[in-house]
């Protein structure tokens, strides 16, 4: 079982073919145990995962199903790909697990219930200050004096729980893991529209025992969550995960979500959202996206744009906890409050952004901006996006009709979301939750890895540079890193790297400043200016000098602790074909032309064709003759000596006028 071993090291979990009754007509006597029931038994769990592995194999199931294991929950799945699954995403569930955890610890603590999570120890919340710990060591003895009197465990119902819905949740994989995994809940509701989805769902409730928490439904997710938008009758917790875009389940979700309920809301549609697509993008998001280098983090902040304009409408506002950007999706937690005066202030968030086409440096324009009514003000009294705000247009732009460094013009981006998209205190509690728990979750070194980068990011900085970006456009040798963070902090600015590209540098320098400094690594590196156009914008940034002397000695705050400790920020490719997965069918199965198609561009930059017979083979439109059809020509890729550079002289003038007469 080595090929298992090696998948399983990279947090990925298997997929194993399972044995048929002996008649699949005489129905199971008995379900298999279910990993609670193999635990009760005094079991450990790495024996259940051996032996009882083999009990589930024989009854319950239907002929060709396997079962898929992750985390604590077992799956029977199809063999054909009539449900959606992707072994990819298992980060995507580990992290909502997580995340979904920490939101009910401080809800449910409100509420008099405490969770208890196994494998967890005494909270240690990491802090940044010494002050914070003596802070949070009093207040965690004041809490140790006054102990709720009601305590959740996972697998168990909770009468003042949270109410959970996962809107698309294909063969429930998800939702029996919160069963299983995440303390405190009062019901999960795990929708498809799909029958035999549903149908799965209901039976995999069932094999892994927890149909007291969780029931399956067969449902319209946007009418579903229509129905559940009264106050009563809102879900704590929903959770979207669709294949493609979540657009319109939008807003129906900012609806039927609780008063300061959490929205999870995926996104797989990378084209359209990192600027393949700036038009689609708007009638789905109401964003313009564009291709540059910070597209990943832009599409975060543009689902977090298209989230508050749509809660917007019905006096509601969202409050970012965390937003990720992992492999080929996004990944945002919000919460959901209503307030008519904080609304107001909204318009103040959203920000377009002018991307200059030359050099990649950006700017970014508020929507509107606001100031402090001080006639309407009550005398000491500072309210902020109430009464004593005043809102106005805001001026702009903040670019000339060409770029001040390279002499192109401007793209013009967005709106989109331009207020912090993290929460780091709670970002530190799900952090802290994780690497004092780490066998909790089979990513969790990538957890730990992602979250200590996102707490590291400068919150008030939208947008990043990339170094190799900046180095391409003068046509010079790229910096190291260390060199060029230390150069901005010699300078007097702030640096940070983002989860969102490995290479980033997020500052609050100017792009003159940037310049300045890459102006500075030029001289050190000098590059041909001969070779230059003079239209270039490597020619024009460079024909000016710098007006600082950048110090590129490495200072030892230029290395992030996360880099330090070298945490799995970054992971390898998991496995073959790992991207986006095939949709699910009604028929199932996955098209064999989809296969090839993968096979066939897998490395195709590294693995360059050399037989000639797998080049295309077709009439050269360019070099065909129109007067003679048996004289054709052979496309090779390259056009080589061939039958249509054998023509007459003749034959030559009469298919070029026949072309000219022709158009």
């Amino acid at each position: 079982h080595l090929g298992r071993g090696a998948a399983a090291s990279r947090g990925l979990r298997s997929m194993e073919p399972l044995q048929t009754a002996q008649d699949p007509e005489t129905p199971a006597t008995k379900l298999p145990p279910t990993p609670a029931e193999s635990s009760a038994e005094g079991t450990s769990p790495a024996k259940a995962n051996t032996a009882g592995d083999q009990e589930k194999t024989v009854a319950g199931l239907l002929p060709g199903e396997t079962v898929v294991k992750e985390g604590k929950a077992a799956i029977c799945f199809p063999s054909a790909n009539e449900v959606f699954y992707n072994p990819v995403q298992e980060f995507n569930r580990d992290l909502t697990c997580a995340v979904i955890t920490e939101f009910a610890r401080d809800l449910l603590a409100q509420r008099g219930v405490k969770i208890v999570v196994p494998g967890e120890k005494e909270r240690v919340v990491v802090s940044l200050s010494d002050e914070t710990n003596e802070a949070d060591a009093q207040t965690e003895e004041k809490n140790g004096a006054e102990e709720p009197a009601v305590t959740a465990t996972v697998g168990e119902k909770c009468e003042n729980g949270l109410r959970v819905l996962e809107g698309l949740a294909a063969s429930g994989l998800r939702s029996v893991r919160f069963a299983l995994e995440v303390p405190g809940l009062q019901s999960v509701t795990a929708n498809d529209f799909s029958t035999k989805a549903a149908t799965l769902i209901a039976r995999n409730a069932q094999y892994n025992g927890v149909s007291h928490l969780l029931q399956a439904s067969c449902r319209d997710a946007s009418m579903l969550m229509y129905e559940m938008r009264g106050k009563k009758e809102r879900y704590d917790v929903i959770d979207l995960d669709p294949y493609g875009s979540p657009a319109s389940f939008l807003d129906a979700a900012v609806q039927a979500v609780s008063e300061g309920g959490l929205l999870c809301v995926t996104c797989t549609d990378m084209a359209v959202m990192a600027g393949n697509s700036g038009e689609t993008c708007y009638s789905k998001y109401g964003s313009v996206s564009i291709k540059s280098r910070y597209c990943h983090e832009m599409a975060l902040r543009i689902i977090l744009h298209s989230l508050d304009q749509r809660a917007g409408v019905y006096q509601r506002y969202i409050q970012p906890l965390l937003s990720v950007s992992v492999d080929f999706y996004i990944r945002v937690f919000v919460r959901v409050f209503t307030g008519q005066v904080k609304v107001k202030n909204s318009v103040s968030k959203q920000a377009l952004v002018y991307n200059c086409v030359g050099c990649g440096s950006f700017h970014l324009q508020r929507m509107a901006q606001s100031a402090l009514n001080k006639t309407s003000q009550p005398p000491g009294l500072l309210i902020f996006g109430g009464i004593g705000t005043k809102y106005s247009a805001a001026t702009g732009p903040p670019v000339g009709p060409e770029c001040e460094h390279c002499g192109q013009r401007h793209q013009l981006g967005g709106p989109m979301w331009a207020e912090p998209i993290h929460d780091l205190p709670f970002v530190q509690k799900v952090l802290s939750a994780v690497s004092g728990n780490p066998s909790r979750f089979g990513t969790s070194k990538r957890i730990e890895g992602m979250l200590s980068m996102v707490t590291e990011e400068l919150e008030d900085v939208p947008l990043y540079y990339t170094v190799d970006s900046l180095s391409s456009t003068i046509h010079c040798n790229t910096p190291p890193l260390l060199q060029f963070r230390s150069a901005l902090l010699h300078a007097g600015h702030r640096v940070s790297l983002s989860h969102a590209c490995k290479n980033a540098v997020k500052t609050d320098a100017p792009p003159a400043a940037l310049w300045d400094i890459m102006r500075c690594w030029e001289k050190a590196n000098p590059v041909k200016r001969e070779k230059l156009s003079e239209t270039s914008p490597a020619f024009k940034i460079l024909s000016t000098e710098p007006s600082l002397e950048a110090c590129f000695t490495v200072r030892e705050d230029a290395n992030p602790q996360s880099r330090k400790r070298h945490l799995t920020r970054f992971q390898e490719n998991p496995q073959a074909f790992w991207g986006p997965k095939a949709r699910a069918r009604s028929c199932g199965g996955i098209s064999s032309d989809l296969q090839d198609k993968r096979k066939k561009c897998q490395n195709k930059r590294k693995n360059q064709i050399t037989d000639s017979s797998q080049l295309k083979d077709f009439p050269c439109k360019k070099f065909r003759q129109v007067s003679s059809p048996t004289h054709t020509h052979t496309h090779t890729g390259s056009h080589t000596k061939g039958p249509c550079e054998l023509r007459t002289h003749e034959e030559k003038i009469h298919s070029a006028s026949f072309l000219k007469i022709g158009a």
